[in-house]
C-alpha cells in the first residue's frame, strides 16, 4: 500500500466532503500498520439497465481503492431498489417489480468491469439478508431512527412544504441502506452529494450495532450534456457507456467549456494543471479521447475524433449514413422512431419543439410533417439518416 500521504492525495480528489478526514487517517494508519486492507462499500439500485458517465464518478473512486489495496464491495440494491430512493426526488417513484430488477442487474457486472477489477471486486446482493429476515426483523430497525430524524431530511422537507405525499416505505429506505453497511462491516462509503443523508445514518446504525463508525465520503453529482441537470437517462443528457464511440465522442464535444474541468477531474487522471494550459478547443477534444479510450479502444478514440472533425470542421456528411426507405408519404415521427433514431414518442416530439430536426437543411417544427421524397434527415447535431423515396 502506498503512504498514507499518498493514499490520501487520490482519495481527496474530486471528493466533496469526508465526515471525517481525521477517521479516515486513523482507519488508513491501522490499514497499513495491520496489513489489512479497508472494506470500501458503494451502493447501486438497478433502476435501469444502463450506466452512464454519471454512474463512474463513484465507480473510478472505487477503482482507486482497489488500485491503493483495499478491499471494494460493489452492492447491487436488488432488495433496496423494489422500495426506490427517495435522494433528490420531489414525488414516489415507482416500485419496480422483482423481474425488472434482475433484468437490469444482470447487465451491471459486465458494464462496472469496464473500470473495476471484476477479479478483486466483491459484487453482493442485499436481498441476500433482507429476503431473510421476518417482519419483525425489518420492523426492528425502525427502532433505529425517530420520525423527527428522518423528517428533517431536505427532500422531504421541501415535499411537506409543498404537501407532497411521502410513503412510509420510502421512511425505510435510508434504515435499509444503513444495515447494508452493518452487514459488509463497512469501513467507508462512497455516495453522491444527494446521499449524504443515507450515508450518515450508517454511520447512526454501525454505532448500534456497536461497530466503528463508517467513514462518508460524497463524491459530486455530475451535471450532463445539458449542463444544467446531474446526468440522468430521465432527463435525457446523459452518455452512456456502451454508446458507440462516435456518440460518446461527439455527446462530449458538446458540454460546455465551463463543465469542462470537473469532466477532466471526475472522469479522468489527467494532470489538472497541463489541462488549464491547453487551448480549450483541443482540451476538450483531449477530454473526448481519453473518455473513449476508456471504454472502447486507442484506434475507436482516434478514429472517433477524426470523423468528428471531419464531419463538424469540414461540414461534410458522415461516413456510412444509415438509410431508410420510405413508401408514398411516411410521418415524420413514423421515421424518427422506426429508424431508431428516437427512442420514443415523446421524444421525437421534443425534438420537433425545440428545432432540433431538419430535412435538407430546412428545420422540420412541425408533427403533421410528412417525407416524400429521399434526402437527408438531421436530428440534433450528431444524429443523421439518408431518406431513400
Amino acid at each position: 500500500m502506498p503512504d498514507i500521504s499518498r493514499q490520501l492525495e487520490i482519495i481527496k480528489r474530486g471528493a466533496v466532503e469526508i465526515i471525517s478526514e481525521a477517521e479516515l487517517k486513523k482507519k488508513l494508519e491501522r490499514s497499513i500498520a495491520e496489513k489489512r486492507p479497508l472494506n470500501i462499500k458503494a451502493g447501486f439500485d438497478p433502476t435501469a439497465p444502463d450506466i452512464h458517465l454519471g454512474h463512474t464518478v463513484l465507480l473510478r473512486k472505487l477503482r482507486q481503492f482497489q488500485d491503493l489495496g483495499h478491499r471494494v464491495f460493489f452492492l447491487i440494491g436488488d432488495f433496496t431498489a423494489r422500495i426506490g430512493d427517495p435522494s433528490g426526488r420531489s414525488q414516489i417513484r415507482k416500485q419496480l417489480t422483482k423481474e425488472e430488477v434482475i433484468k437490469n442487474a444482470a447487465t451491471y457486472k459486465k458494464q462496472v468491469s469496464k473500470i473495476l477489477d471484476i477479479d478483486k471486486i466483491e459484487v453482493v446482493f442485499n436481498s441476500d439478508w433482507f429476503d431473510k429476515m421476518s417482519v419483525l426483523d425489518i420492523l426492528n430497525l425502525t427502532t433505529h431512527a425517530t420520525v423527527s430524524q428522518i423528517l428533517a431530511r431536505a427532500d422531504f422537507k421541501k415535499r411537506l412544504a409543498k404537501n407532497e405525499d411521502i410513503s412510509l416505505l420510502e421512511f425505510m429506505y435510508p434504515l435499509l441502506q444503513g444495515y447494508d453497511s452493518v452487514k459488509l462491516e463497512a469501513d467507508i462509503e462512497l455516495g453522491g452529494t444527494d446521499q449524504i443523508f443515507n450515508l450518515l445514518v450508517g454511520r447512526d446504525i454501525q454505532n448500534d450495532f456497536k461497530q466503528e463508525q463508517q467513514v462518508v465520503i460524497t463524491m459530486p453529482l455530475l451535471e450532463g450534456t445539458d449542463g444544467v441537470q446531474k446526468m440522468s437517462k430521465s432527463y435525457g443528457n446523459y452518455i452512456g457507456i456502451n454508446e458507440p464511440a462516435g456518440e460518446m465522442f461527439g455527446k462530449i464535444m458538446s458540454i460546455s467549456d465551463d463543465l469542462m474541468m470537473k469532466y477532466y477531474t471526475l472522469l479522468t487522471d489527467k494532470n489538472l494543471d497541463e489541462v488549464k494550459s491547453m487551448h480549450p478547443k483541443e482540451a476538450k477534444s483531449s477530454l473526448a479521447e481519453d473518455i473513449v479510450r476508456q471504454y472502447h479502444s486507442e484506434k475507436s478514440s482516434s478514429d472517433a475524433r477524426l470523423e468528428f472533425e471531419r464531419v463538424f470542421a469540414s461540414k461534410e456528411l458522415p461516413k456510412d449514413l444509415p438509410e431508410y426507405k420510405i413508401e408514398g408519404e411516411s410521418a415524420v415521427i413514423a421515421v424518427l422512431l422506426g429508424s431508431g433514431l428516437v427512442k420514443s414518442g415523446n421524444e421525437a416530439r421534443r425534438l420537433l419543439k425545440d428545432g432540433a430536426v431538419m430535412f435538407n437543411d430546412v428545420k422540420i417544427d412541425n408533427e403533421a410533417f410528412a417525407f416524400r421524397e429521399s434526402g437527408i434527415l438531421k436530428v440534433g447535431s450528431r444524429r443523421y439518416l439518408k431518406i431513400i423515396a
